[in-house]
């Protein structure tokens, strides 16, 4: 009887277990206290620069990315993603990073002004090393969040981060178990040639009174794009946003001047927002090259000069530097206008001028101006920086908070000024700049705003329909004539630059058990479900045991 009725309840519990599986263990899954949400973590992942110049490879030529994750005390090995703060790495472990690491994901600085002088210069020299190589790991930069914090400071304190050499072998397995990790997956699509990319350079006038191809033409040069290790990164604020709001500032200016026939100077001005300042002033050697070369009737047969605007609001203490590529003759346009420019500034001593020649055997030219002093054009440029190797011209922390808009203001209005002072010859220095012919700080503050929210790096403005690229050049309509676009292309056969896709990924972060707790679990689980199995299917003689164990006992206590 006792067996029949054995026979029967393992019937029962073998009927029910399937069902127990199906609808038992998920609920057990979801009422359980992990949560599932804090196991994985999604953030916006920005590519380093990937491009070619001069045939010279630079920049990250890899993209996808699935390693476990590792701190800068914890990584050894290819397999192994390496996540770091910025200001904690040093220059002397970039070098083993690059070649030994699997990947690299750079966490920027919650607020880069609060870095001490040593970590700002340490930050900006590991970024401009890195753009000067070519990088076949992939490497990301993300922006700091406390969910970034949290997850390196697990990595760099966990058990992952232990000692192995201070363990026995047991607690070194336990460790491996019991430890938690996290697993970095980048999905991206495989970098390819944008062969499509165009450089636009956006062009607008104002005419002088009389004849315009009899009459001198003052030319305005800025660069609008921008620079750093990442492109989507790459604000520019003040190199060269400021030396677009400058030449925005002059354009709206003196079209009052050229919209009143009292006020109507005797000479054209022609303003320039070129592309690829970045990129060895492609935009304004192809515009050279259109204009002066090739065309017929251009009215660069007469420049006395060329302003070129870089960087003009980083300044702290006031300088402002005329760079050349050869000293202007004593008495010529370009002298004259440096003169002028001191004559009217409230500080002549705050006025500079630094003499470079140009190396023609550089990759690179040092400032914009250089590329109208090759075809002859006398021209300087116009800056707050002593030197182009200022890590300011191409870092991606060159934001708003580097502009200072009070020396800016007073830049564009000593340049206002001394430009009146030129064109009407006037010899005193009469303040002319006031009233509807005033620098307006509000527009200046407006457009340092605007172009320091949006980055400008040369790849992701080379589609035809930009829409940046469209609100200068419609900016530029408000106050200059015939303004238009221009686009270069690079050659097929022999580019001197290009560039790659793929500036932004999505990038997913797991919290993970290592490779090892999963064996263990499996051995557990299989053990489990053995032990269940032989439990039913012997539940007869389990029954029995069980019995005969529980009357042996009450037994005992009867006697």
């Amino acid at each position: 009887m006792i067996a029949l009725d054995a026979d029967q309840f393992a019937e029962i519990i073998k009927s029910i277990f399937p069902i127990y599986l199906i609808l038992a263990l998920p609920i057990f899954i979801i009422l359980s206290p992990i949560n599932p949400v804090e196991a994985s973590h999604e953030f916006s992942a920005y590519r380093m620069q990937h491009f070619d110049l001069h045939g010279t490879a630079r920049g990250c030529r890899s993209s996808v990315v699935n390693l476990e994750a590792r701190s800068l005390s914890t990584w050894s090995t290819l397999r192994h993603c390496v996540i770091a703060h910025f200001e904690d790495l040093a220059l002397e472990q970039l070098d083993k990073l690059l070649t030994q690491a699997g990947a690299l994901l750079i966490i920027l600085p919650r607020d880069f002004s609060k870095l001490s002088a040593e970590e700002k210069q340490n930050v900006l020299s590991i970024e401009k090393n890195l753009l000067l190589q070519q990088v076949q790991i992939p490497i990301y930069f993300l922006e700091w969040s406390y969910e970034l914090k949290t997850i390196v400071r697990d990595l760099s304190t966990g058990l992952t981060a232990s000692e192995p050499k201070k363990e026995t072998a047991a607690h070194a397995l336990f460790n491996s178990i019991s430890a938690n990790g996290y697993q970095v997956s980048i999905n991206a699509p495989r970098p390819n040639i944008k062969y499509d990319l165009q450089i636009p350079t956006i062009q607008g006038k104002l005419s002088g009174y009389g004849v315009e191809d009899k009459l001198p033409t003052i030319v305005f040069v800025a660069h609008y794009d921008s620079f750093g290790v990442a492109p989507e990164l790459s604000y520019g604020s003040d190199s060269n946003g400021s030396g677009v709001v400058a030449l925005l500032e002059l354009a709206r200016i003196f079209s009052h001047f050229y919209s009143n026939l009292k006020t109507h100077p005797r000479f054209n001005m022609l303003f320039l927002l070129s592309g690829g300042g970045k990129i060895n002033y492609q935009g304004s050697k192809k515009w050279l090259e259109d204009n002066i070369d090739v065309s017929e009737g251009s009215t660069l047969h007469d420049v006395p000069f060329v302003i070129c605007l870089d960087s003009l609001g980083g300044s702290s203490s006031d300088q402002l530097y005329f760079h050349v590529s050869k000293p202007p003759k004593a008495g010529s346009p370009a002298d004259q206008f440096i003169k002028i420019v001191k004559n009217v500034s409230d500080d002549a001593n705050s006025i500079h001028m630094v003499h470079k020649k140009i190396n023609l055997a550089d990759d690179l030219l040092a400032w914009e101006h250089e590329r109208f002093s090759i075809k002859r054009l006398p021209a300087f440029t116009v800056s707050s920086l002593t030197s182009h190797k200022d890590y300011i011209r191409s870092t991606i922390f060159d934001t708003k908070a580097n502009v200072n808009t009070a020396f800016l203001e007073k830049s564009v209005n000593l340049l206002a000024e001394s430009i009146a002072h030129y064109v009407f010859n006037f010899s005193k220095s009469n303040d002319i700049m006031t009233g509807s012919y005033g620098v307006r700080s509000n527009f200046i503050k407006s457009w340092v705003e605007f172009l320091s929210n949006h980055p400008r790096s040369a790849q992701l403005l080379g589609d035809k329909n930009n829409i940046l690229v469209n609100i200068l050049q419609e900016s530029m309509g408000t106050y200059l004539r015939d303004v238009k676009v221009s686009y270069m292309t690079a050659d097929k056969r022999d580019p001197e630059f290009v560039f790659y896709d793929v500036t932004k990924a999505a990038l997913h972060i797991y919290n993970v058990k290592p490779a090892v707790f999963d064996l263990f679990l499996s051995a557990a689980i299989g053990a489990y479900l053995g032990f269940c199995y032989l439990a039913i299917l012997k539940f007869s003689v389990l029954y029995n045991a069980i019995q005969s164990f529980s009357s042996s006992v009450v037994k005992k206590k009867v006697n």
